[in-house]
């Protein structure tokens, strides 16, 4: 057990205390974290990360035209928020988030033909025919969840409009 001795005239550190008792917590963390899934959700048409950097374009929106992770828009509207007493979170729970988030330096892959004519391609002139391959796939980092700058500035803004003295 401790305790505190204050002396002096701490009416207004007191009065302070009562009205911080007062804030909605929970309700903070419902704005913060809406906040947080909408700018994580933007990052996606900005095809950039938290730190600003932009996104090294994907094969499929290079030959094809389109954006970055958002072939279906699978991911990005994954994007969910939770909160809690304790705070809030922002994230997703597609199995293959943290390969775009993190990226993949060389993972071997097999790629199995749907049909039994097998998988078709062709190496120089000579056209291969084969039932499975292995390939190393390599895919760069794609950070999109995380806290921006501007997501800090939000945070604070927000945090100090809850805490504001009445």
């Amino acid at each position: 057990m401790f305790s505190i001795r204050m002396e002096g005239d701490v009416r207004r550190l007191m009065k302070r205390l009562r009205q911080l008792e007062e804030v909605d917590i929970r309700g903070v963390g419902r704005v913060l974290a809406e906040a947080m899934r909408t700018s994580t959700r933007e990052r996606f048409k900005e095809e950039k990360g938290p730190d600003g950097k932009g996104w090294q374009s994907s094969i499929r929106a290079s030959q094809n035209g389109g954006t970055t992770l958002t072939d279906t828009a699978g991911l990005k509207n994954s994007i969910k928020s939770s909160v809690s007493a304790s705070g809030f979170a922002v994230g997703t729970n597609k199995i293959y988030a943290r390969t775009h988030q993190f990226g993949e330096k060389g993972r071997e892959v097999t790629i199995r033909a749907k049909t039994s004519k097998g998988l078709v391609f062709r190496i120089g002139e000579r056209w291969i025919r084969k039932q499975q391959v292995k390939v190393t796939i390599k895919i760069p980092a794609r950070p999109f969840l995380g806290i921006s700058e501007e997501d800090m500035l939000e945070i604070k803004g927000t945090l100090e409009d809850a805490l504001a003295e009445e």
